[in-house]
């Protein structure tokens, strides 16, 4: 089994490298004037996250009369996923949007959300992430630099593939399927038989043009602003898992500002939250619609024997990690 090496400890090479690149994450332009914070992140300025971010700096700005702005860096811009992790961890980057999946490596008990079928429906989802149990998550990376603000919709995930759709667990056997930096999704896919392949998403259109995985997973925005559609003709719709993103800052920078200015921002982020959701269920709906046009073939496998591949998973942290377990029977028993 494929295993990852932890990295919740800053790759200082890379980080410094960056860091002679960028503008402080964290600047202010004359004295007493406004102070801006700096935020990088890997997507492109159509997705629904990108549009949030733009609405939560601009209501920053308005809260704080300007005092406190946004500066958003889309398409990865100032690095990949895990570089600007990294460059929050040493303060030369304010704040990013991370998948929770990539978060686990920082934060171990964040894996409790990359859990395949943990949730029962998208309410379920939603009240547990807005509940007590999502605002401990959000705090479980302090330890590493790392302070959640909130949770965006990332949707359901499901597989995408170049020859044929995945309707069963054994359809995906001898498959190498492109997987996010997350032990548990490595677990997962080993579960229903395939090869997980970490790839960055940055190099994943190049990766499935030349046969270097024969899949991936994903929810429907994504595969339309990859446009990896254009490549795996397949998508099933298994829904395996529910994995948030997660709206980070660096305490670097949120240890140094004011009261006031850590309400305005913390404000900001949840109204765009509330934001993101909202047009995160439009761009599913378009999305959906998009792939019927674009040719790509459209499946509902039966969820029970994904479901049951894997159990193994649960009962393996139920064995060696009670605590992380305990909490997963908290997010199955939230009403």
């Amino acid at each position: 089994m494929k295993k990852l090496s932890n990295y919740h400890r800053p790759n200082f090479l890379v980080s410094i490298l960056l860091f002679g690149l960028l503008v402080v994450s964290f600047s202010c332009q004359g004295p007493g004037s406004k102070r801006v914070i700096k935020l990088g992140h890997g997507l492109d300025t159509k997705h629904p996250v990108h549009e949030a971010m733009l609405y939560m700096a601009k209501r920053l700005e308005e809260k704080s009369d300007g005092k406190l702005t946004m500066k958003v860096y889309p398409n990865a811009q100032l690095g990949n996923e895990r570089e600007l992790v990294e460059l929050l961890q040493i303060g030369s980057l304010g704040m990013t949007k991370v998948s929770s999946a990539v978060m686990e490596s920082f934060a171990p008990k964040i894996q409790v959300l990359s859990q395949p079928y943990l949730f029962r429906d998208n309410g379920h989802r939603e009240r547990v992430l807005n509940g007590e149990i999502g605002k401990r998550l959000l705090n479980e990376g302090t330890q590493f630099w790392l302070k959640g603000l909130c949770f965006y919709d990332a949707g359901s995930r499901s597989f995408y593939t170049k020859d044929k759709p995945v309707e069963s667990p054994e359809d995906l056997v001898g498959k190498k399927i492109r997987v996010m930096e997350s032990n548990t999704a490595i677990n997962m896919v080993n579960s229903f038989g395939g090869s997980p392949t970490p790839v960055s998403w940055g190099e994943l259109y190049t990766a499935l043009q030349q046969g270097i995985v024969d899949g991936a997973e994903n929810n429907p925005p994504s595969v339309i602003s990859s446009r990896h559609y254009e490549i795996c003709k397949f998508y099933s719709l298994d829904e395996h898992t529910a994995v948030p993103d997660m709206l980070i800052v660096s305490t670097k920078v949120w240890d140094r500002l004011s009261e006031e200015e850590q309400n305005w921002l913390q404000e900001a982020a949840d109204e765009s939250a509330k934001f993101q959701y909202k047009i995160w269920a439009e761009a599913e709906e378009e999305s959906m619609r998009q792939l019927e046009a674009e040719g790509v073939t459209i499946t509902r496998p039966d969820k029970e024997p994904f479901r049951k591949a894997v159990e193994p998973m649960y009962e393996q942290i139920k064995q060696s990690q009670p605590e992380m377990y305990e909490i997963i029977e908290k997010i199955r028993n939230h009403e």
